[in-house]
């Protein structure tokens, strides 16, 4: 069901979430997947990667995935595994947009929410010069205010009683051909399990907030023939980095000891950085074309409680 095309409003959407937040978790995300994916979810023996992440919101509970979702807090999690040189400079962390000195900061940064998942809560300063500050500034209390009073939307455990929301303010990230072209940060999303990873989306072409082009390879950097079949697809496969071996060790190391995490690393001329951890790609909300797929990930996906 095209839910989004029925009720276009997102804030009328989370309004009609938040009268339902009576409803237990196990009965909603059941609801919410048959909605959304035009089938029930089998919980008692799933087969699906996306019923199985069902489950996983449902069962598995460890304190440390609430540091790791966290925009701020992840960065201890991720100094502490010994990767502290893949993250960006972090300019400030602000309670209130108020607090926030834009003289003193460059040119060029991103601000984003520390609760904000899915790539939401995040804007792109290229030139600060041009900056509305006080149209920012109102982005920014939004976030802050829609936070407070936030429904978990997905029923996602990760993300429920993680504290509260503040902005940071981080390094810019661009990425130049070698004809010093800019081009939009190709993002590595590695798909793992207790430290083994599966599979990867390469996301390339991505304009924030509107459309990205989405490929899914194997260990071996071979593009599949599996597509999200809610996402752009991409037709031009993308080249193995040089240092591919070393991302992969990296997605290892970050996801051991967690039955299932995303790990989203960037690549910019030879040097890796940082993206973020996830545990609930998308919710478990999307289909894959061809339809086998959701079975063929899923397959690798064997603990979630």
């Amino acid at each position: 069901m095209e839910y989004k095309k029925i009720i276009k409003s997102q804030s009328m959407r989370f309004r009609i979430l938040r009268l339902l937040n009576w409803v237990p978790d196990s009965w909603m995300v059941r609801v919410q997947y048959r909605v959304k994916q035009g089938r029930w979810p089998n919980m008692k023996h799933p087969t699906r990667y996306t019923e199985k992440l069902q489950l996983y919101k449902l069962k598995y509970r460890n304190p440390l995935m609430h540091q790791c979702v966290d925009k701020l807090k992840v960065r201890s999690y991720i100094e502490n595994k010994g990767f502290g040189y893949l993250l960006t400079e972090l300019y400030g962390v602000y309670n209130t947009p108020e607090e926030i000195d834009f003289d003193i900061l460059p040119n060029r940064f991103v601000i984003k929410s520390t609760s904000g998942g899915g790539g939401n809560n995040v804007i792109v300063v290229k030139d600060k010069i041009s900056l509305n500050r006080s149209e920012v500034k109102n982005t920014m209390s939004k976030w802050l205010k829609d936070a407070s009073g936030q429904i978990n939307a997905g029923r996602e455990w990760a993300y429920s009683d993680i504290g509260p929301t503040r902005i940071i303010i981080e390094e810019y990230l661009e990425e130049r051909t070698k004809d010093g072209i800019v081009r939009p940060l190709t993002d590595y999303k590695f798909f793992c399990f207790d430290g083994k990873p599966c599979y990867i989306y390469v996301v390339t072409d991505r304009n924030p907030g509107v459309s990205a082009k989405f490929g899914i390879y194997d260990m071996d950097f071979n593009k599949l023939p599996y597509h999200r079949a809610d996402e752009l697809r991409q037709q031009i496969p993308e080249h193995k980095p040089d240092n591919y071996d070393q991302m992969v060790e990296i997605s290892k190391i970050l996801s051991k000891g967690f039955p299932h995490m995303r790990v989203d690393l960037y690549n910019i001329n030879g040097k890796i950085y940082f993206g973020e951890l996830t545990f609930y790609d998308g919710s478990g909300y999307f289909q894959f074309d061809p339809d086998e797929f959701d079975e063929i990930l899923g397959a690798c996906f064997t603990e979630y409680n």
